[in-house]
């Protein structure tokens, strides 16, 4: 066997091991997910992700494993912004905390297939005209800078949005409580309940933040704009995608209590998202960014981000001199 096959064959055992026991054991229908029971999950994987980095650094190469580490941080942070407004979904359809966890499970696996055929259809759109990599530039600044002037992520109303307005008008949708349930058949029609509408709403979110993170990971793998994929780059776009993806469940109720403690964490993404776009930008001019210097950048972007936030919390907190 090639390394390539090794490595891919690698991943696909790790991956369903890791969604086998996910399913069978860490998410059983009706049981409700306690903080520290997230948080255990959520070392697994990132614990996974690691041990998959480690794999890729000696059998393939550290560039390789950087890549992966880089892009798996990117597209991590990234979820962490999916997390508030999945936290806003959840709030307004009143989601039981014994439904959540299964709700969350389906809805990550239907947004692991979307981002399965986006990222090739990507793929094959940039390999055949790299001149979309400076769009996304562009789109990615302007998307960095109104995450960073946004004010509060309550301006996100579930029920004012788009997809949830599509819902109802093409399908049957209950109110009455679900219990568990997706759908109901009623007098031979079928209706979906509250936990369908959620499920579908996840995935969609989840592809509207692809248009964020797709480009991002792609722009931090490739060795220059006009540069053809190679077959690690896919494998590391692939991979650090859905390794994240899945280990936003637990990172759903690590954080579902601590949402107001990182007030500056979406402007520190969005720092990072505004170097994105300037880094695909400079590189119509030849200018590449090291994969070493845009994995400091995403790193100290962050943890001031988060060690900002804290600051600010203890000062509210502590009484006034």
């Amino acid at each position: 066997m090639t390394v390539d096959q090794i490595t891919y064959l690698t991943f696909g055992i790790v991956l369903l091991g890791a969604l086998v026991l996910d399913l069978g054991l860490m998410s059983k229908k009706n049981a409700s997910i306690s903080m520290k029971k997230a948080l255990w999950q959520t070392i697994f994987w990132v614990g996974l992700s690691v041990a998959f980095c480690v794999f890729l650094w000696f059998e393939k190469t550290p560039m390789v494993a950087t890549k992966f580490f880089t892009a798996y941080l990117m597209e991590w942070s990234l979820s962490i912004d999916n997390i508030f407004v999945f936290i806003l979904i959840f709030t307004y359809f009143r989601v039981k905390e014994t439904d959540a966890g299964r709700a969350l499970l389906i809805g990550i696996l239907l947004a692991i297939v979307f981002r399965i055929i986006f990222i090739a259809v990507g793929i094959e759109l940039i390999d055949r005209f790299h001149w979309i990599l400076y769009l996304f530039g562009f789109f990615l600044l302007y998307t960095g800078y109104h995450l960073f002037v946004k004010k509060d992520e309550a301006e996100f109303d579930p029920g004012e949005t788009k997809i949830y307005k599509i819902i109802n008008k093409f399908f049957r949708v209950t109110t009455v409580e679900p219990e568990g349930r997706y759908f109901l058949n009623h007098h031979g029609k079928f209706y979906f309940t509250s936990l369908a509408v959620v499920v579908l709403m996840l995935a969609a979110v989840d592809i509207a933040f692809a248009l964020d993170s797709i480009p991002t990971v792609v722009s931090l793998v490739r060795e220059n704009a006009k540069a053809q994929f190679t077959s690690d780059d896919i494998l590391v776009i692939y991979s650090s995608n859905i390794f994240a993806l899945l280990g936003l469940r637990s990172l759903f109720f690590l954080l579902k209590g601590a949402v107001d403690k990182f007030d500056y964490l979406q402007q520190g993404i969005a720092i990072v998202l505004i170097f994105i776009g300037v880094k695909m930008l400079i590189e119509f001019f030849g200018i590449h960014i090291n994969i070493l210097v845009s994995l400091g950048v995403i790193i100290t972007c962050l943890a001031g981000a988060v060690l900002y936030s804290m600051k600010v919390n203890r000062q509210k907190a502590s009484p006034l001199k």
